[in-house]
């Protein structure tokens, strides 16, 4: 794995590289006519979608909870990506569960006893994740490595769609991945804000691997839903088949 600057990753496995995900997060779409939107990204664009729930305590913004889930759950059959950024997480993991969440990712900075809270999602059977602010570093996550399923970077400040990407997080993704395949673990690293075509690149050559997307996705005035999440996997494919060349 190699980066922007041409130096290739230490202890690179391929064998612990998790395929490429597209993840439109609904946080841009219409919800006037979500039933709409969540059709526009099906049908092979996207492998999941990601539903970022804030509740104005975490982070400064309101979005939405489990009964949005479960309609969006009754809308589509593409898995559901739960995003908590809330505070205490853990008392909210049967409702999401129960709502139709395929995956829970919760903040680090939000969970007291994380290794319990990431075990409670495990066994719901479904995938569990930590998510990480843009000033957490890797360290508060590396003993628990092998407990969870996904690995989120936030590349913006958590809060509004929209926001631009910070370049300093792509030194911090690619020492996500070589932590994940020094452990000898298929990791997923995802990313999370102002992910278009040009930082797709950047990041997947870092090592990320799952990329959400939502104002690219949904509020491109260039491309439909399909066509961005068309042009955001081409993107990503052929950065990572440079990378591996």
């Amino acid at each position: 794995m190699t980066m922007d600057n041409g130096e290739r990753n230490p202890d690179f496995r391929e064998d612990v590289m998790p395929e490429l995900m597209i993840l439109p997060s609904l946080l841009s779409a219409n919800f006037g006519n979500l039933s709409k939107d969540v059709a526009a990204v099906e049908g092979g664009c996207a492998d999941a979608l990601h539903c970022d729930i804030m509740d104005g305590r975490f982070v400064p913004n309101i979005t939405f909870g489990p009964l949005v889930v479960k309609a969006v759950n009754s809308l589509t059959a593409l898995p559901l990506y739960v995003h908590l950024m809330i505070e205490h997480p853990e008392q909210y993991v049967d409702a999401f569960v129960k709502a139709g969440a395929d995956e829970i990712t919760v903040h680090a900075e939000a969970c007291v006893h994380l290794h319990s809270v990431l075990h409670r999602i495990k066994d719901a059977g479904i995938r569990a994740g930590v998510a990480l602010n843009p000033h957490t570093p890797l360290c508060m996550v590396k003993n628990l490595i092998s407990d969870m399923d996904v690995l989120l970077v936030m590349t913006v400040n958590p809060g509004f769609g929209g926001q631009s990407f910070i370049e300093a997080m792509v030194p911090k993704i690619a020492e996500a991945r070589r932590m994940a395949e020094q452990a000898g673990v298929a990791l997923d690293i995802a990313v999370d804000g102002g992910i278009d075509t040009r930082s797709i690149a950047k990041v997947t050559r870092a090592g990320a691997n799952a990329f959400v997307a939502g104002a690219f996705v949904f509020s491109n005035a260039n491309m439909t839903p399909h066509e961005a999440c068309s042009a955001l996997r081409h993107t990503a494919e052929n950065a990572y088949s440079a990378v591996e060349a």
